[in-house]
């Protein structure tokens, strides 16, 4: 760039007269940079605004409302989060050994377990028992519940359905064999 145009760019960057931007040139060896330096020590130009940022805590009345809302819509820590998971899975754990699951065959008692217990066995082996309590139901066993459960639930009716439709079911096929 040659130098008229050197003071013409300087002079449009920096609003000075252009012997003001002739003279801070000559001063600084054509140099564009070290000519705005120059010009901004000497005053006639504005130093660009400077802004910071700052990580330390300031007590401004916006970090204070924003504290106050907060609080106010009750957020709650994760300890206080994982105190009332831990109660939630104690009641469950409670109620399921409260309650029974059983099992009878012509009005016996077969087996009479905690319901936690019938639903680890689901949630472990779940391809070894759906298939044996549906098994259990053709063979004639039935299901019910005791305790907390079968008062909240009517789980009970639900079994004796089940074990109904099972009985015709199998009334059915065994009906169908006898008329070949």
């Amino acid at each position: 760039m040659e130098q008229l145009e050197k003071v013409e760019k300087l002079r449009e960057k920096t609003g000075v007269t252009y012997e003001e931007a002739k003279a801070a040139l000559e001063v600084s060896n054509w140099d564009m940079l070290d000519a705005i330096v120059y010009l901004e020590n000497q005053g006639k130009i504005k130093g660009p605004n400077m802004s910071s940022y700052s990580t330390r805590a300031q007590n401004s009345q916006e970090f204070q409302q924003a504290s106050q809302n907060y609080d106010n819509c009750g957020g709650k820590t994760f300890g206080e989060m994982m105190d009332k998971f831990f109660c939630w899975c104690g009641k469950v754990i409670k109620k399921g050994c409260e309650s029974y699951f059983e099992v009878t065959r012509d009005r016996k008692n077969i087996l009479n377990m905690p319901v936690i217990v019938l639903v680890l066995l689901v949630i472990c082996f779940f391809w070894v028992t759906i298939p044996l309590l549906i098994i259990g139901m053709f063979c004639g066993f039935r299901y019910s519940f005791h305790g907390d459960i079968a008062k909240t639930v009517d789980i009970n009716s639900a079994c004796d359905k089940m074990a109904e439709t099972c009985e015709n079911i199998k009334k059915d096929f065994t009906g169908s064999d006898e008329q070949k």
